[in-house]
């Protein structure tokens, strides 16, 4: 079994569009400051309450995120990343990109940090099918922990695992750590802090299925 893991938020979902337009909704002008305040926030409550349902993170990490910047907002604005999420834009690249890799014969799954029932909502806007999920309800934890990649290797035993994500912090450190081959894709053009973990890096998933089998061999 060949498979390609993907995170989906940030790789798939152009999640930065999604949370700053979703706070210009109750806080107009404020989108970018808020979003860079939310990216701070969001990592630190994860690994305070693994357990917490993403939900409650996305709330949570606005209301820290608002409360830094001194953007006063509602309890019931607080909500509005929860409720939006599944309409967040898909990456115009995703669908041709993934079908060439289903069609030459990699099974697709998803190690998302998010809740069943978001992953669920979000699926059906996916343009592709995949074949297996994983989210943080699941395994009780959020990346970068192991434990998506432990739950995904033992439920599947993948003859051949590549790994591609948006996020060098959730996905390349413990893709390397284990021993997962792997593809950064960076968006933004960012510097990693060690590159020496990376093995193949993309600015989008343009061109993904040839470096996918470069990856693999």
């Amino acid at each position: 079994m060949r498979w390609v893991t993907f995170d989906c938020f940030g790789t798939l979902i152009d999640w930065r569009h999604g949370i700053s337009t979703s706070v210009e909704l109750v806080a107009p002008g404020q989108g970018a400051r808020i979003l860079a305040a939310y990216n701070r926030h969001e990592p630190a409550i994860q690994t305070e309450s693994p357990k917490m349902r993403y939900r409650r993170v996305l709330t949570e990490s606005l209301r820290r995120a608002c409360a830094q910047e001194g953007v006063p907002l509602s309890e019931d604005d607080l909500s509005v990343l929860a409720t939006t999420i599944p309409y967040w834009p898909v990456f115009p690249e995703v669908k041709p990109q993934l079908s060439a890799l289903r069609s030459a014969g990699w099974r697709l799954a998803l190690l998302t940090n998010c809740d069943r029932d978001i992953i669920g909502e979000t699926r059906r806007r996916l343009p592709v099918p995949f074949d297996a999920v994983v989210t943080a309800e699941d395994v009780e934890a959020y990346k970068p922990s192991d434990a998506h990649f432990d739950r995904f290797s033992r439920a599947y035993e993948p003859d051949t695992w590549v790994h591609v994500a948006q996020s060098y912090f959730h996905d390349m450190e413990p893709a390397h750590r284990l021993g997962i081959p792997r593809v950064w894709i960076n968006r933004r053009g960012e510097r990693p802090p060690d590159p020496s973990i990376l093995q193949e890096t993309l600015p989008d998933l343009h061109g993904l299925p040839a470096v996918v089998e470069k990856v693999a061999r």
